[in-house]
């Protein structure tokens, strides 16, 4: 199943789904307001800071919540293991990314993102709806591990032996510029390719072919389909060959996204930039 549904295949399969609100933007203003004045009907708003992250600080500014806690809040909002999910933003698919990783990594499997976000939603002329729905509590089981993460440690491994993705900006990657953490520069061996690269003008993710050149510019294939003779060791990539990283762990998760989407299984780096800079001792590269 494709990790993305479009928006005529969302609104046909309304009665059928949970849909989650995930509008973020970093310094705001609140998705919340966002939600309130419309919103896809029958969607429930998420709150990434307060639902899809842990407290900030030595972890990073977004690390993961607890399971016990993650579980609540989707038991709140009436997910279940056997309802499929869609997520939806503003259209760049950063924060519903988020979303979608979470969810995969706590156990769900039948999760999506709406391609292009609400913007989508509202250019294709759908309805569109102020109420807030009633909520039946969920029974969804919150179980750690459903998607492949880096510490530091694996993150500067993975610079090292495999390949670690840095999706922030050109300006952020060589430390010319760092609007949002106190110290500028990339992880020594990461390579760049800003998130930017992934999406068309409209917000929606490039197709497969376009992608799959983006990642082999950075020396990413796609692993090898196995064959019967081959065996498990020697079929294909590792599924932790690949890591990902940004400031916080958001944008990323976006990264992570389009890497699947070609076939890539990709480890994300939940403390990103803003969790490696809170050890002196690791080293920072610029340039």
């Amino acid at each position: 199943m494709t990790p993305l549904v479009d928006a005529s295949a969302l609104a046909a399969s309304l009665d059928h789904v949970m849909v989650l609100d995930v509008r973020w933007r970093l310094g705001g203003p609140p998705g919340i307001d966002s939600y309130r004045s419309g919103h896809v009907p029958g969607a429930l708003f998420v709150d990434l800071g307060r639902d899809l992250s842990g407290p900030p600080g030595a972890g990073g500014r977004h690390p993961l919540p607890s399971a016990a806690a993650f579980q609540a809040s989707m038991r709140a909002f009436g997910v279940g293991a056997g309802r499929p999910v869609v997520v939806y933003d503003d259209g760049d698919s950063v924060p519903a990314a988020r979303a979608w990783w979470t969810l995969r990594y706590f156990g769900h499997d039948n999760v999506r993102v709406l391609d292009g976000g609400y913007q989508a939603w509202t250019d294709a002329g759908l309805k569109i709806s102020t109420e807030v729905p009633a909520v039946v509590p969920g029974d969804f089981i919150a179980r750690p591990g459903g998607m492949p993460v880096l510490d530091a440690a694996g993150a500067a491994s993975r610079a090292r032996h495999g390949v670690l993705l840095d999706v922030r900006t050109p300006e952020r990657y060589r430390g010319e510029s760092e609007p949002v953490d106190p110290v500028a520069g990339h992880i020594p061996g990461a390579v760049n390719t800003p998130i930017a690269a992934t999406a068309n003008e409209d917000g929606t993710f490039k197709d497969p072919s376009a992608l799959s050149a983006l990642f082999a510019a950075a020396g990413i294939a796609p692993p090898a389909p196995a064959t019967a003779s081959a065996s498990p060791a020697s079929a294909g990539a590792s599924p932790t060959a690949i890591g990902a990283y940004c400031g916080s762990g958001v944008t990323a998760a976006r990264g992570v996204l389009a890497l699947e989407l070609v076939g890539i299984p990709a480890a994300l780096y939940v403390g990103s930039w803003s969790n490696w800079i809170t050890d002196p001792t690791r080293p920072i590269a610029r340039g």
